[in-house]
């Protein structure tokens, strides 16, 4: 029943189910897009202070499901949804939409297009290349990508992971480190798995090193992001009935990640119950000397449910454990 009930939580939320119109695919390509402001009081959950927000909308029929979020620089932003479709969005450091782009993924020469193929789970960019690094987690890859999203460079099979409880969450860290983790890959005891590359996780061959990450009741990881003091932030997202979505957002320190060990995660905040919804990708940035947050929704093309795009700063995180033992008298 433990395991029924999350199932039957799942299915409610990805549809279809009575009442919930589903927005199917039609032959439009069109590339528009509206930001409309969302009218929030600000207000500070844990180390969360709300910024600003948006509802995202486009007529375009591959617009949404957005699994993962990178920034590319100020007020420019890359979405990936877990159907196969990428959309470039510039705010030109305001607060109003400037420019979008909207386009498919590409897949490797030879590959049919289905949804397993394409289905985009969490996202690198590397500002300094333009590349951009995706976990697919029906087929349990890791695709890099040219700067301009036309061609796949390299790609890498990743553990066997699972059918729907694979490859969630990715972020590339100090050392030219990269960390994935897995949705629910978790038949041990001792935690989901997840995996640390050592280097690019798209090159052929590459060989990761196994963790397990124990997420202590927080939900299942949407996404992660680095922090600017080397620590990674995770996503969570537990389901309910009332909210239906409740995201936890937690800190964890890669001084603790080692070869089959458990690591645990501190939590820091959650996303204020008014904004409640299914958020999957992340994205933290140094920001006019203040550390940034970005969020991004899933849809799952249902008429319920939004594409909310969402800053917050983060204010008095935790010091780590390192800092702590140094500040110690």
């Amino acid at each position: 029943m433990r395991r029924l009930l999350p199932a039957i939580l799942i299915f409610l939320a990805i549809g279809p189910v009575p009442g919930a119109r589903m927005r199917f695919p039609v032959p439009d390509e069109s590339q528009q897009a509206r930001a409309i402001a969302i009218d929030f009081a600000a207000q500070t959950s844990g180390t969360l202070r709300f910024v600003r927000g948006w509802h995202l909308v486009s007529p375009n029929s591959h617009f949404g499901g957005f699994s993962a979020l990178a920034r590319m620089g100020p007020g420019r932003y890359q979405l990936v949804g877990d159907n196969g479709y990428w959309v470039r969005m510039d705010f030109g450091g305001g607060d109003r939409l400037r420019a979008v782009r909207i386009g498919r993924i590409p897949t490797p020469e030879g590959r049919p297009r289905r949804k397993t193929m394409v289905d985009t789970e969490a996202m690198t960019f590397d500002p300094a290349t333009g590349e951009s690094r995706v976990a697919l987690e029906g087929i349990n890859e890791v695709w890099r990508f040219d700067a301009a999203l036309t061609r796949v460079a390299s790609r890498n099979h990743l553990p066997d992971w699972p059918g729907n409880r694979g490859p969630e969450a990715m972020a590339h860290i100090a050392g030219g480190r990269t960390v994935i983790f897995s949705e629910d890959a978790s038949d041990d005891p001792r935690g989901r798995q997840a995996l640390l590359f050592a280097d690019d996780p798209a090159a052929p061959g590459a060989k990761p090193l196994r963790f397990f990450y124990d997420a202590e009741g927080k939900g299942n990881v949407s996404d992660a992001a680095p922090l600017p003091d080397g620590r990674i932030l995770l996503v969570h997202r537990k389901l309910g009935f009332d909210p239906f979505f409740t995201t936890i957002l937690a800190i964890v320190d890669p001084a603790d990640i080692r070869k089959d060990a458990v690591v645990r995660s501190v939590p820091i905040g959650r996303v204020p119950r008014p904004l409640a919804d299914n958020f999957e990708g992340a994205a933290v940035a140094l920001e006019n000397g203040r550390t940034r947050l970005w969020l991004v929704s899933d849809n799952n093309f249902n008429s319920w449910q939004r594409s909310l795009l969402l800053e917050f700063d983060l204010v008095g995180l935790p010091p780590r454990k390192t800092d702590s033992k140094k500040a110690a008298p």
